[in-house]
């Protein structure tokens, strides 16, 4: 088995970090087939995810993510292409307006 563990900072505060876990989430199920569920808290949320071959959490803070996941073994051949696409949609999500930004100037 493999493990992923993946950090993030923001300083989006709960509310705004809340939204974009469960965008992250719900990309996650239309994307990779993900089951999803989300427990929210007084100071952490967490997004359970699973599917054959994987399941891990999402904790979310006012001030953080952290992701871990466990791989298979299938799965786990591909670790570093999957930690990549996790941090690559994360990091989209966390910076909105600066995508928003740069595709407003191109135009």
């Amino acid at each position: 088995m493999a493990d992923l563990h993946i950090n993030r900072a923001h300083s989006l505060g709960f509310a705004a970090a809340r939204k974009v876990a469960y965008a992250w989430a719900e990309q996650a199920e239309q994307d990779f087939a993900m089951e999803c569920t989300y427990e929210e808290g007084r100071a952490l949320d967490t997004v359970t995810f699973t599917r054959s071959g994987v399941h891990g959490t999402l904790a979310v803070t006012k001030d953080g993510f952290e992701l871990n996941a466990k791989l298979g073994f299938l799965l786990g051949a591909f670790k570093d292409k999957i930690e990549a696409e996790i941090v690559k949609n994360l990091d989209t999500l966390l910076a909105p307006k600066a995508a928003a930004k740069k595709s407003a100037a191109k135009k």
